[in-house]
Parts: C-alpha cells; sequence; structure tokens
C-alpha cells in the first residue's frame, strides 16, 4: 500500500495533536495502558491471527521470500512474546521528568538537566508485528507519538 504525501502530512499532524495529551499522563496511566495492551495480545489473538494470515497470503502472491514471509508471520507464541516485551517496558522506569546532571554553580545557582519528550517520531523499518509493537509502545512510554 503506498501512502501520499498528502496523507503523511496529515498523519503526522494528527500525530502532533496527540501528543500534547500523551506527554502529561502519569507514569500509573502509561503503565495500566501498556497492561492493557499486553492483555489483548494474550486474549485476542483470534481476530490478529486471522489478519496476519491474510497478510501472509498476500505477501506469498507478491513473491515474498520465506525469511520475510517467516518474519511477518504470527502464532500465539509470538503474541504472548510480544506481551511480555511490552510489560517489560512498562517495568522500566518513566523516563519523562527525569532529572540528571545536577549542579550548582559558584553563585548558588541550582542548574539541571531534566528529560522531556521529543514529540513526533518517524520510524521506517521492515516486516516485523513485534517491531511495530515495540516501537508503538517504547515511543508511548516515554511520551511521544509515532508515525509508523
Amino acid at each position: 500500500m503506498a501512502i501520499t504525501t498528502s496523507e503523511l502530512i496529515t498523519k503526522a499532524r494528527a500525530a502532533r495533536i496527540a501528543v500534547r495529551g500523551l506527554q502529561t499522563l502519569s507514569s500509573g496511566r502509561k503503565n495500566a495502558a501498556l497492561e492493557a495492551i499486553a492483555v489483548a495480545l494474550e486474549s485476542d489473538q483470534a481476530p490478529v491471527l486471522e489478519a496476519n494470515a491474510l497478510d501472509m497470503a498476500a505477501g506469498a502472491a507478491a513473491g515474498l521470500n520465506g525469511s520475510l514471509l517467516d518474519r511477518l508471520m504470527l502464532n500465539p507464541e509470538r503474541l504472548n512474546d510480544m506481551a511480555a516485551d511490552v510489560r517489560n517496558v512498562a517495568s522500566l522506569p518513566d523516563p519523562v521528568g527525569e532529572t540528571f546532571d545536577v549542579r550548582t554553580l559558584a553563585n548558588g545557582l541550582r542548574v539541571e538537566r531534566r528529560r522531556v519528550p521529543l514529540g513526533v517520531i518517524g520510524a521506517i523499518y521492515e516486516s516485523r508485528p513485534n517491531v511495530t509493537v515495540d516501537i508503538a509502545v517504547v515511543c508511548f512510554k516515554s511520551g511521544n507519538a509515532v508515525v509508523l
């Protein structure tokens, strides 16, 4: 599926608007959303596997080689592994607002650096469904929107 420049600009603008609310979410709310993603990956596998079967058939019809088809293929084990990876991201400390490199200048002024979200991230990658989830959850955890 080819995407036009106009569609990409529209998606990027929508991501820029969406990120405003994302950047202020608490760690608890982000982790709860990540847990919901993990639970969905484990419990709602049938529609994902059905859609993946269509993708696999389209890939085979388009002449994708065996290694590319293997990267695209999902099964219950891979979905469960993806859920575990989502939980691993959720267990990481929230980087947003983290203070580092704190120092006090000679005049008594305290200077510190603080981690903040970048905003909208663009990601281009090959056909691996697990990478889609990995990129999305890492961006979410760090308070960023992403255009895949």
